[in-house]
């Protein structure tokens, strides 16, 4: 049996004790003095988590995807994701971490948030440069939330709950594309019936054959609606949560290759060796080192 030593995982009182079990929300500047220091490394976190940036350079990393840092730019996070960051001068603007009861308890829908595409673990849709028209308006909500914290009012949970669905909403109407919200339902709710089962299954199911009869449809129908949503097959969306799972563990660097190999259900190093090498264009040593080396 293999002992995994993992990336580190914070929760939201390991970051701040002095924060609630399920909030935190504070001024980006001074979050980052306190720390900042542990943050540039890989981390993953057990709560969602979102930044808006409201001035500073730099770049921060989700997923192994790079993001330069603007202004007005705002990013989400759910658990597990890996991200660091990495600044250039001055940063300043709000964080906010939550747990999903916080939300889920509140509206009585443990699957609410994966409704915006922020929130459903696609590094590249959950970054988006907000239009001019609602800096303020998002402004505005932040300082909202900060003063019922700071306040500690009668009912200011219940308060932040409604501003950071405000919040969502308001990021969904002016970042997500006509495509995405012309999509039929059905079609959307069958798409990410197959995404939960990857993530369930990654590991031991690796066929769309399979996949296919979980889900009570045909392997061609499968495929035609990956293609038709995402511009890939449902192969390899399969191979590509099997990639990011590899890419994670190979920032732990008491994983050996082989250990990761045998967490990921391969036959052997050899074949993992080969399948890394074929869908990244670098084997997973010369990965690692690239990675942890930055």
């Amino acid at each position: 049996m293999i002992t995994k030593a993992s990336i580190p995982v914070y929760d939201i009182c390991t970051i701040d004790q002095r924060a609630q079990k399920d909030l935190l929300v504070e001024r980006f500047g001074t979050y980052l003095e306190k720390h900042y220091g542990h943050l540039q490394r890989p981390h993953r976190h057990s709560f969602y988590h979102l930044v808006l940036f409201t001035k500073g350079k730099g770049s921060h990393t989700i997923d192994f995807d790079k993001f330069p840092v603007q202004p007005y730019q705002i990013y989400f996070m759910i658990p597990g994701q890996v991200h660091s960051w990495h600044f250039e001068s001055g940063v300043d603007g709000y964080i906010v971490h939550f747990t999903g009861e916080l939300i889920h308890s509140f509206l009585h829908n443990s699957h609410y948030l994966e409704r915006f595409p922020f929130f459903r673990g696609n590094s590249k849709d959950s970054v988006c440069l907000l239009p001019g028209s609602i800096h303020n308006k998002v402004a505005e909500l932040f300082e909202t939330m900060l003063q019922e914290v700071v306040e500690a009012k009668e009912q200011n949970i219940d308060l932040i709950r409604l501003k950071l669905l405000e919040l969502f909403i308001a990021v969904d109407r002016n970042c997500i594309s006509k495509k995405e919200r012309s999509i039929p339902p059905q079609k959307m709710t069958l798409l990410r019936s197959f995404q939960h089962l990857i993530e369930k299954h990654f590991r031991s199911i690796r066929l769309p054959k399979e996949y296919a009869d979980l889900l009570y449809v045909t392997p061609n129908h499968l495929n035609a609606l990956c293609q038709d949503l995402l511009g890939k097959t449902a192969g390899e969306l399969i191979r590509d949560r099997v990639l990011l799972e590899a890419k994670r563990l190979l920032t732990n660097a008491d994983m050996t290759v082989t250990e990761i190999a045998y967490d990921l259900n391969f036959q052997d190093n050899s074949y993992f060796n080969r399948f890394f090498r074929k869908n990244v264009g670098m084997t997973p040593e010369e990965f690692r080192k690239k990675f942890i080396n930055k």
